[in-house]
């Protein structure tokens, strides 16, 4: 009795859940809260929250037997952020995105047929984790060395690049990072976003970047003269200007932050509290058979990802950094 997951979402759904549900990375302000509350709320009510087990929180040990029991309890509780076009709730109130679609379908290969969201704030994912808000983290997380010290990742199962939301004709000419702290511009990122990181070690102190609770609220913020552009990955930007009309604001080219001499890959994959090695292990096998056959392509592709966006990096080299 869990929300199906949809393996497709049209620009129409996603404009909606942007305007009327979390759509932004979870990331929402006080209207936008009170409306991620009300759909989990709804959740809780139409997937029977009460009646499922909770797993024990206590560190996993010899591999941990949180597969086993999801297999006997049937379901699998996805942490989300409502950022589309990762995992968000759309109009109608279904699950969707490229990650509850991918992790719907490995779970189900796994034996365990129902997936059950959790929405939360991006910022709160790793938390709710650790304190057992839910089993598994499928918002389309990047990988790096910072959370790989919090979170087991599977292997990524995406790769995108950055890229700046700027006013039509860009008349700053920002590109990159290191553009934004060389010609004192002032940014805006969404919160939580791993674009402050890149910015503040490009040189961009900390007061010209403006956070925002959701990408929308930032291109709006972008569109009202609060700053000179919005940063954030290609594949979201691009989504978000699909949604409707934004007249004056232009994407610029994707590009590979640089810190510290190191290309910083955009890769994003699945979190599993740590010590569920077993359970992270069968997860990454399966995604690997999706990956072989081409099935994870055609699971993606509906939500704007292309062989672009197709990777083999592994969780281990991004845990390296």
């Amino acid at each position: 009795m869990s929300h199906p997951v949809r393996g497709t979402g049209t620009t129409t759904d996603r404009r909606s859940a942007r305007t009327a549900g979390p759509a932004g990375g979870g990331r929402a302000g006080p209207g936008r809260r009170r409306v991620l509350a009300a759909a989990a709320g709804a959740g809780a009510g139409m997937l029977g929250l009460g009646a499922c087990a909770r797993v024990d929180t206590a560190q996993a040990t010899d591999g941990g037997n949180l597969l086993q029991r999801l297999r006997k309890q049937g379901t699998v509780r996805l942490g989300i952020a409502g950022e589309i076009p990762y995992a968000y709730i759309d109009r109608n109130g279904h699950l969707t995105g490229e990650a509850p679609t991918v992790a719907g379908e490995i779970f189900k290969r796994l034996g365990v047929p129902r997936v059950q969201p959790v929405p939360i704030d991006f910022g709160s994912l790793i938390p709710g984790l650790r304190s057992d808000q839910f089993d598994v983290i499928a918002a389309g997380m990047f990988i790096n060395p910072t959370r790989c010290q919090q979170v087991l990742f599977s292997d990524p199962d995406y790769q995108v690049q950055e890229a700046l939301l700027v006013p039509q004709g860009n008349p700053k000419k920002l590109r990159t990072f290191d553009d934004i702290a060389r010609t004192k511009a002032t940014m805006g990122v969404a919160t939580g976003g791993v674009e402050i990181g890149y910015a503040k070690a490009s040189g961009v102190p900390t007061a010209r970047i403006d956070i925002f609770n959701d990408p929308l609220s930032g291109l709006e913020g972008l569109q009202a003269g609060r700053m000179d552009c919005f940063t954030g990955t290609s594949l979201t930007l691009r989504q978000l200007l699909a949604t409707g009309h934004h007249h004056g604001i232009e994407l610029t080219e994707p590009f590979v932050p640089v810190v510290g001499g190191k290309k910083q890959y955009g890769a994003g994959g699945y979190g599993f509290r740590p010590g569920e090695t077993r359970l992270r292990d069968a997860f990454d096998g399966q995604l690997h058979a999706l990956r072989s056959s081409g099935e994870l392509l055609r699971l993606i592709r509906p939500f704007g990802f292309t062989t672009t966006e197709t990777t083999t990096l592994t969780a281990k080299e991004l845990c390296r950094g």
